[in-house]
């Protein structure tokens, strides 16, 4: 796949590239990043739109209940004063005395003006005596069979109930509902104290969204439009039951646009029900300014993406027009016309081409005729080669007949006697036949110890008892294949600057053992060992890149090849304590 979307790269002409590139990586990012901005300004600012709403209906509860609050102080008054219980409780004979009573009462007019969340005061008692008022009104049929009236004969708590206009007397809003018992009579009435509709729908008029607060039969008792006020909130077109909506923020669709909704609840202390407050806003009204400034934004950026496409074809074709003109110059250079220049304007990549292709053609012509007049001297220079070439092969020595020398040697000297001699000039053998034989890229680790034994036997054989050695190998390690000349040239470190160091010679111990998944190699011997500032010259010139001339392999090789073939941990690892001893250790993995 990728050869194939190659191949075509390559097939396309040059401004058809730029193009394209330009699409890819300047047109279509910019418009998903333009795209990808226009989604984030939506949501930042209906994420900011729910967060006013939700703070908003906070301020609307607060302050609502704060409203309720002033009713529930007025009940609570109420509910511990005597005067009225002794006005409504009293069984009047006739209207005058009825009249002193209630001009000598005067406890219900001054709630509405110290208050000014409080519209009026009524009082339902069970007294036929009593006249209504428009304060204290004696229950008649009527009242007792409202619901609002039924209900608050069966609980002591305070009950939020809107009053209709068509309802007994005209209240037409919100009200709060409470039984105020008598003991001592083993009585109660129903107190109703409404709030002022206007300080109600004030509290929702400054608001940006439209909000409503209704009570649990869903009926709406303030509105930022007033109209709305008295209305069943599941009779409007808004599409959707919003009276059943819970806590919280839903995404709905009231009147066939997509909007939000903010629900809380307000639960005044001691009531047995509640308020609701309602406020909603459309998607489309939050997000039309963010589009418009979004729109006016991808338009201006469509413009500037089309001016720079128009700008880079003309380049395009104007670098590709001077291309096609060097790409003539070179079919006529191909074809051998060394007289071809090129006159091209211009001091870009382009115009440096067309000079250096003038250079190019003129250092031809002079090349060429070079080649002409060295063409006789450097055919006798190769006949000078082949004839020494000829001569090198003629004088080289075979390696065989080294190998029969040293197998005739060693016969003359077994069959005088000498075996010590035969067996080392036989040991001799094997050892520059097996150093003849390293090319191989992998050797068995038992050819190697070999090649180990017979240097030591050979050395054995100069030094005598100033060297002794001890060689121990585990036999499952013999089949494991390593690099050739990887053992030898630490013994024979060990064995010279052993001898050398130390007049009484020198005991040379190899151990190669198989542990779980490598092998360890450890040369050491007792020598005269290196001080620190030694061992630290030494362990710094193994990872170097030059190597002593007068080595042929020493142990900056070993361990290149050690690093080379199994990494570095592989690599020696040198240690060693003057007058005590030299210890060089490697290891090779199994698995490999």
């Amino acid at each position: 796949m990728l050869k194939k979307i190659i191949r075509f790269t390559n097939n396309l002409k040059l401004k058809h590239k730029l193009i394209i590139s330009y699409i890819l990586v300047v047109m279509i990012p910019v418009l998903i990043v333009g795209g990808s901005l226009v989604g984030f300004f939506r949501s930042e600012a209906m994420e900011r739109a729910i967060d006013q709403a939700t703070n908003n209906v906070e301020k609307t509860k607060s302050q609502l209940g704060n409203m309720l609050r002033v009713p529930v102080d007025v009940s609570n008054t109420l509910l511990l004063d005597k005067d009225l219980e002794r006005v409504v409780s009293t069984r009047y004979d006739n209207v005058l005395e009825l009249t002193k009573a209630y001009l000598n009462y005067s406890g219900f007019q001054q709630f509405p003006r110290t208050y000014r969340e409080v519209a009026s005061v009524r009082f339902y008692y069970d007294n036929p005596t009593l006249i209504n008022n428009t304060q204290l009104i004696p229950v008649t049929d009527s009242i007792a069979k409202t619901e609002w009236y039924q209900e608050a004969l069966k609980t002591k708590s305070i009950r939020w109930a809107y009053i209709a206009v068509d309802d007994v007397l005209p209240v037409g809003k919100l009200s709060l509902i409470r039984q105020l018992p008598f003991p001592d009579q083993r009585t109660s009435g129903v107190l109703m104290v409404s709030l002022d509709q206007e300080e109600l729908n004030r509290i929702l008029r400054q608001e940006p969204f439209e909000t409503l607060i209704v009570d649990d039969q869903g009926i709406i008792v303030a509105a930022q439009k007033p109209g709305l006020v008295g209305r069943v909130l599941d009779q409007m077109d808004y599409g959707r039951n919003l009276s059943t909506k819970g806590k919280g923020t839903h995404q709905l669709e009231i009147k066939g646009e997509k909007s939000y909704v903010v629900v809380d609840d307000v639960f005044p202390e001691s009531s047995a029900n509640g308020l609701k407050i309602i406020s909603f806003f459309s998607t489309e009204s939050i997000v039309k300014d963010a589009n418009r400034v979004s729109l006016i934004g991808l338009l201006i950026i469509l413009l500037v993406l089309l001016f720079a496409l128009a700008f880079v074809y003309i380049v395009s074709f104007l670098t590709s027009n001077r291309l096609l003109r060097l790409s003539r110059h070179l079919n006529r250079l191909a074809l051998g016309d060394l007289n071809v220049v090129s006159r091209i304007d211009g001091n870009d990549e382009i115009g440096q081409l067309y000079r250096q292709f003038n250079y190019m053609v003129e250092s031809i012509r002079m090349l060429m005729d070079q080649v002409v007049e060295k063409t006789e001297q450097n055919t006798a220079l190769e006949l000078a080669q082949r004839e020494i070439k000829l001569k090198m092969m003629a004088s080289q020595i075979n390696p065989h007949f080294l190998f029969n020398a040293l197998e005739s040697i060693r016969m003359n000297a077994h069959m005088k006697g000498e075996k010590e001699i035969a067996n080392v000039v036989r040991l001799l053998g094997r050892l520059m036949r097996k150093n003849l034989e390293v090319g191989r890229e992998r050797t068995p680790l038992k050819e190697e110890v070999e090649m180990v034994r017979s240097y030591l036997e050979i050395q054995k054989f100069r030094y005598e008892s100033r060297l002794q050695y001890e060689l121990h190998v585990d036999p499952e390690a013999n089949e494991i294949r390593l690099p050739p000349l990887i053992i030898q040239p630490l013994v024979e470190n060990s064995v010279v600057h052993g001898v050398e160091g130390k007049e009484d010679g020198v005991e040379v111990v190899i151990e190669i053992r198989k542990l779980e998944n490598h092998i360890l190699v450890k040369v050491k011997d007792n020598g005269l060992g290196m001080t620190p500032e030694r061992l630290a010259e030494v362990q710094g010139s193994i990872s170097g890149s030059e190597e002593s001339e007068e080595k042929r392999i020493g142990l900056r090789n070993v361990h290149q090849r050690l690093v080379l073939s199994y990494g570095e941990p592989h690599g020696l690892k040198i240690s060693s304590e003057y007058g005590k001893g030299t210890e060089i250790s490697f290891t090779i993995p199994c698995n490999v």
